[in-house]
């Protein structure tokens, strides 16, 4: 009788460990969840992207006239005053001469000598002219006193007199005309440096001068040189008159308005700098990506609301603009986030339960996004929902576990 007693007991404490066994092994486990709650707090929406410094206005120094530059003892970031020269401009050099335009050039001068000798014959002829028109003018007027001759006789005589006076003075121009012609047929001989003289001995033809009160920020020719007109010598700004570029998507770009705010960052100190949007360039440009991809780029220029010192032109810095905030917005983190049958959706926590629900979003940013439907204040919503998450599981938060 005992013996049945303890088999009984025995079998019912196997059945019992079995059914517990059974019942831990099929009964539903909850999923260790992370859970956010959903708030109204200031939203704001930026667009991050790296931005260089510039002098609002830049002056490029170029060389109005062709010639030969003496070299220029300005260094980048030397600080110039206004009226300063900051490099000279003497006359080029005569060219090499080769044989044949030599011998057209000799052939030139010998033209021009016997051209001298002409107007000399000339000048001679009319010389001889004009003093037998003298000698006839006056013997025309002693004969006129006691009328052997008429006043009309006279007054011929007068005017042959003139004319071969006019024909004397145009010999003399004459002559200086071709001795000109020769000279200057001589000069086109003159090869480089035939005369000693240097192109940067001091008689300096054209100075050229700093237009501002400023620092140089490049000096494009430094050393001696022969320039062509126009060419850039340099550059000057004034570093007081600081400005950012940062070039955009143009879809972006249209988000951002003038007077928009602007946090600056990476600049080279902790502290970060404000800025405002001052113009939003009408026109786009193509830039290639790093990716290779041709992207639509457009240049946003930011004022700085208080300069540091010791930054300067074409400095690097990172720029934080803003296209939408808010002082207070219900929002989600969007790592809750998913796609559920084309539309946004989050896991809410509601009695230990996972509940799927649709919302409806406004804006977004890195990491948080407006809630326009769907959620309200105090939602607990589960972040980084896995696959085996659905509607209606089981979940616990991971922070009371541990």
């Amino acid at each position: 009788m005992l013996s049945k007693l303890v088999k009984g007991i025995v079998l019912l404490a196997i059945i019992s460990l079995v059914g517990y066994g059974a019942f831990v092994a099929l009964r539903e486990k909850p999923i260790l969840v992370d859970l956010a709650d959903v708030a109204s707090v200031p939203m704001k929406v930026t667009i991050d992207e790296e931005g260089v410094t510039q002098v609002k206005d830049v002056y490029n120094v170029s060389a109005p006239i062709a010639g030969h530059m003496a070299r220029t003892e300005l260094e980048e970031g030397d600080l110039v005053n206004k009226g300063q020269m900051i490099a000279s401009i003497h006359p080029l050099e005569p060219p090499f001469l080769d044989d044949r335009t030599r011998a057209e050039l000799q052939a030139a001068i010998e033209a021009a000598r016997a051209g001298v000798l002409m107007a000399e014959v000339d000048h001679q002829r009319a010389q001889t002219a004009l003093n037998l028109a003298q000698s006839e003018y006056e013997r025309a007027q002693k004969l006129g006193i006691t009328n052997i001759v008429s006043e009309s006789q006279v007054e011929r005589a007068q005017s042959e007199f003139q004319l071969q006076t006019a024909q004397l003075a145009s010999a003399k121009a004459n002559i200086e005309l071709r001795q000109a012609e020769l000279a200057s047929a001589q000069a086109k001989l003159t090869q480089p440096n035939a005369s000693g003289a240097s192109p940067t001995n001091g008689e300096c033809c054209v100075a050229i001068v700093s237009p501002i009160d400023g620092v140089v920020l490049k000096v494009s020719a430094q050393s001696e040189q022969a320039v062509i007109t126009g060419a850039q010598i340099a550059e000057i700004g004034d570093l007081g008159e600081i400005e950012i570029k940062v070039d955009l998507l143009s879809s972006d770009a249209v988000r951002i308005v003038p007077g928009a705010s602007v946090a600056i960052s990476d600049w080279g100190e902790e502290v970060e700098l404000t800025a405002k949007v001052r113009r939003v360039e009408p026109a786009a440009f193509t830039k290639v990506s790093a990716l290779g991809i041709e992207e639509q780029r457009v240049n946003v220029i930011l004022d700085l609301e208080d300069p540091p010192q010791g930054l300067g032109h074409g400095y690097r810095v990172f720029a934080r603009l803003t296209a939408w905030e808010s002082d207070q917005t219900l929002q989600v983190p969007i790592s809750a986030l998913f796609r559920s049958s084309g539309s946004w959706a989050v896991f809410v926590a509601e009695a230990d339960r996972a509940h799927l629900r649709v919302i409806e979003i406004g804006e977004m940013n890195a990491t948080m996004a407006q809630v326009l439907d769907g959620l309200q204040q105090g939602d607990a919503v589960i972040l980084f929902p896995s696959d085996q998450l659905e509607d209606g599981r089981k979940i616990q938060n991971r922070a009371d576990a541990t």
